[in-house]
């Protein structure tokens, strides 16, 4: 499988986590929450299989899962839940690209 291939898997399920994550919440525009939420976590997989750095892959996943959800969590205000999933997310994402990530 290619780092490519890996990512997009990567992101989908990570995105797809966090819609199921966010389906019983209420929001004024659910549609674009959750629309909004899987392109800001299928992004972090997907940068985390492209965009190596020269740190382990679990810490690097983590930090890019960081940087991503950074953004979110100051819009929302809702620090924790948002970097504690895209730190999560990442870092299970950099595990992923370390096990089984090919060639670029």
């Amino acid at each position: 499988m290619t780092r490519l291939e890996l990512g997009v898997a990567c992101g989908f399920v990570f995105g797809a986590a966090a819609v199921a994550m966010m389906l019983p919440m209420r929001f004024p525009d659910k549609r674009t929450a959750l629309l909004a939420a899987f392109f800001d976590r299928f992004a972090i997989g997907l940068v985390v299989a492209l965009a190596p750095l020269p740190l382990p892959a679990w810490l690097a996943g983590a930090g890019w899962g960081l940087l991503l959800s950074a953004p979110s969590a100051l819009i929302t205000r809702a620090w924790a839940p948002i970097l504690g999933m895209g730190a999560l997310g990442g870092l299970l994402c950099g595990l992923a690209v370390a096990h089984f990530g090919g060639a670029v």
